[in-house]
């Protein structure tokens, strides 16, 4: 039987949050498309974005997803945007999700995305699709449309665990980076740092510690916004897929990373380190250095340290994968005028 696609508004939380774990349990979905992610992020912001469900004859979701419509700036003014599981106000996204895509029914995604797709299709109300950090792969771009340009590709830089059980992690890394934290190991004594797991107690005293370590770090620092900060709270609170760490030695504090688990994954999503005790003191490869052992020792099999194009993921890294932005317009006399106009320029669609 054919599936249906429709949208609708957003539901009230409370009889979202069922419908949506209902489905979650019957799907091989990333962490950020679950209720965890989803549901803090919708509690925290306050936004409202629509809801796309994909039923089967008998009214049971076998796909869910939300789509903030707005009109986003472009070169040559705004242009009306739907963005998947997303706002589309820069503010209210600043979460920034991965591993983005439609919650599916395991078995039929691809059904559920051809139903998806033409829904979109059949809405004459945008100009643009934001499909942000999806898989390279992801079959959402079959849409068709006038222009696809991927904005960016970030590498996600993870450590083989299994690897580190089989072998010294260090053995692992460059010499560079191996010695760069024998030598951050030297100015704390020797030794990785004691790990504790934040309690419901502990969250946020934590938190706000974390406030503070990245206060005036960032040009564009997060954790200056309340409801990036209830965010944080929100997940670190929820359940057991999300852990509150923190790292200490005899000096105290070193770093405190908050990490999400999921399929086996630990994945790194926030943190924030000390400030160095001595010139050549590296507290953040540290604290992931103790991450890494910590993770291996509990049996799961890869810690990621999501996307980004930072140097000291990368030198902790043992492999990477990919995942990508992208803008699909439809046709529009004025994006046809901006695409012409940023080709005369040689000015690329991320700028």
């Amino acid at each position: 039987m054919a599936l249906t696609a429709h949208f609708t508004r957003l539901p009230d939380l409370a009889s979202l949050a069922p419908r949506w774990q209902a489905l979650e349990s019957r799907a091989a979905a990333s962490f950020f498309l679950g209720w965890t992610w989803t549901g803090a992020w919708l509690e925290s912001y306050a936004v409202r974005p629509e809801l796309l469900a994909v039923t089967d004859a008998q009214g049971r979701d076998i796909a869910l997803a939300l789509f903030g419509h707005a009109l986003q700036p472009r070169l040559l003014g705004r242009s009306a945007t739907l963005s998947l599981n997303q706002s589309g106000d820069p503010g209210a996204d600043r979460p920034f999700i991965e591993y983005n895509g439609l919650l599916a029914a395991k078995g039929r995604e691809g059904e559920a995305t051809r139903a998806a797709l033409q829904a979109l299709q059949n809405r004459n109300d945008w100009r643009t699709l934001r499909l942000d950090g999806i898989a390279p792969d992801s079959p959402l771009l079959t849409i068709p449309a006038r222009r696809k340009t991927r904005l960016d590709r970030s590498p996600v830089y993870q450590v083989d665990l299994a690897a580190v059980r089989a072998a010294d992690y260090l053995s692992l890394l460059s010499a560079n980076s191996r010695a760069q934290i024998r030598r951050a190991l030297k100015d704390h004594g020797g030794a990785l740092p004691a790990i504790a797991k934040a309690a419901p107690a502990d969250i946020v005293p934590w938190l706000d510690e974390m406030r503070s370590l990245n206060t005036g770090r960032h040009a564009d620092n997060a954790w200056d916004d309340p409801a990036f900060r209830r965010f944080a709270a929100a997940l670190a609170s929820r359940d057991e897929k999300v852990e509150l760490l923190r790292f200490t030695d005899g000096g105290g504090t070193i770093g405190l990373l908050l990490n999400v688990l999921h399929d086996g994954v630990a994945m790194n999503y926030q943190s924030a380190f000390a400030a160095p005790r001595a010139p050549k003191d590296k507290p953040g490869l540290l604290c992931h250095a103790a991450a890494v052992a910590h993770y291996a020792e509990r049996g799961l099999a890869l810690y990621s340290l999501l996307a980004g194009k930072d140097r000291y993921k990368q030198s902790l890294a043992t492999r990477e994968e990919a995942l990508e932005w992208w803008q699909v317009d439809r046709f529009s006399p004025r994006l046809e005028a901006e695409a012409w106009l940023r080709k005369l320029l040689r000015r690329p669609a991320s700028a």
